[in-house]
């Protein structure tokens, strides 16, 4: 690790320590992730992105403090955030063991346990760089149809990314949802739970980072990490299922929950996810 003068003087100002040395982060997308080791020889993790939206890291350092108040799933601890900048403390990466995988089951059921005040939050966020209504809805279909799908499909429609007759598909399955997803109370939920968000750590333990945290549906959270794929899925939800056992037919309703995801994808990146939010929405119609 080198010393990066700028970061160093930032971090500094916003901790209130010496930074003795800095190393660049590999791996994010859209801010620019820093290593930072203190004087006092702990390490943390800086990200930084300039002219961010005036609340987008403190949505994230919101949504993390919130995540940890469940006492399930580790979060890192938020150390520093302003307009620019979030310091969390440092997560030293080990590997996905089967006893880990265990312990983030019984953990994230946990924290969905804990629950929420209503389905939604009590302020917007985001999710990549798109922003992410919250306001709250008195039923999960209701959230889940105008808060996170309607407002995703209409923006992949105004930029191409899905045509006209599968924008038509998935309207058709969210007018269905009051029936075919079971009514749970509001759990706390993660809600941006890929792979690429559980950070597996040399202590045995699942850490989880970057969230879009709100109340909703725990099989949300569950879909999320079926979409793209994560070490040792089945074991994760064998020791969820155990410590906190779901609806029947949840597994037939996974690609209900992936309509979102995919949709924010597509406006995103485009390609093939509006096609795919649309094969998804076929199979419930």
């Amino acid at each position: 690790m080198t010393r990066q003068p700028l970061v160093a003087r930032r971090a500094e100002d916003l901790l209130g320590a010496a930074v003795v040395a800095t190393a660049p982060v590999a791996g994010g997308d859209i801010a620019t992730a820093t290593r930072l080791r203190l004087n006092n020889g702990t390490t943390a993790l800086m990200k930084t992105l300039p002219h961010a939206p005036a609340d987008f890291f403190e949505s994230e350092a919101h949504g993390l403090r919130w995540l940890a108040e469940g006492s399930g799933v580790l979060v890192p601890e938020v150390l520093a955030v302003d307009p620019e900048c979030l310091i969390l403390s440092w997560v030293e990466p080990g590997k996905c063991t089967h006893d880990a995988a265990t312990g983030f089951g019984r953990a994230l059921a946990a924290t969905h346990r804990s629950g929420a005040p209503s389905y939604g939050l009590d302020r917007d966020g985001y999710i990549g760089r798109l922003p992410l209504p919250n306001k709250p809805a008195d039923t999960w279909a209701e959230f889940y149809a105008t808060r996170r799908v309607l407002p995703y499909l209409k923006l992949a429609r105004d930029r191409g990314a899905i045509d006209d007759g599968d924008a038509r598909a998935v309207e058709a399955v969210v007018a269905r949802l009051p029936g075919l997803v079971p009514e749970e109370p509001p759990a706390r939920l993660h809600g941006d739970l890929w792979n690429g968000n559980v950070l597996w750590g040399v202590d045995g333990r699942a850490h989880v980072i970057d969230p879009a945290a709100h109340g909703g549906h725990r099989e949300t959270d569950l879909a999320m990490l079926a979409l793209f794929g994560l070490p040792n899925l089945p074991r994760v939800l064998d020791a969820y299922a155990e410590a906190a056992p779901l609806a029947d037919g949840w597994q037939e309703r996974v690609g209900l929950h992936q309509l979102f995801p995919l949709l924010v994808h597509a406006c995103l990146f485009g390609g093939g996810y509006g096609p795919r939010a649309a094969d998804a929405a076929r199979r419930y119609t």
